[in-house]
């Protein structure tokens, strides 16, 4: 399936938030004094960023209507599930990536799927 520029941008923004929130929660994780050192929350966050990623290219793969719509449906509950987490934490910059992851999914919904070419298949 050929992707428009804006889904493309659209995906890029959603991994780009992934692998910021990532680092930045594996970091509060690791680095003392940051508050959530080697709590179970932290860690939560790094693996639900990673989850994130993941359910980015399984958005990026699906074809049809109905299976977007799904994996659209999962990956606003998980940045709004990361974002909140995040704000508990007191990690504001994981916050405004999941923003960011935001925007990117809203791109990648907004571009059209290539109709003509899933007739095809």
């Amino acid at each position: 399936m050929s992707l428009s520029q804006s889904a493309r941008w659209g995906i890029m923004l959603l991994l780009l938030a992934a692998v910021v929130g990532f680092v930045l929660a594996l970091y509060a994780w690791l680095t003392p004094l940051t508050g959530v050192t080697g709590t179970i929350g932290a860690l939560g966050v790094a693996v639900a960023n990673v989850v994130l990623a993941v359910l980015a290219f399984l958005l990026r793969a699906s074809s049809n209507r109905g299976s977007r719509i799904f994996w659209a449906i999962i990956i606003l509950l998980v940045l709004f599930g990361i974002g909140f987490a995040a704000l508990l934490l007191h990690q504001w910059i994981i916050t405004a990536a999941m923003v960011v992851g935001l925007a990117g999914l809203i791109a990648m919904l907004s571009s059209p799927v290539n109709h003509a070419k899933l007739a095809r298949a």
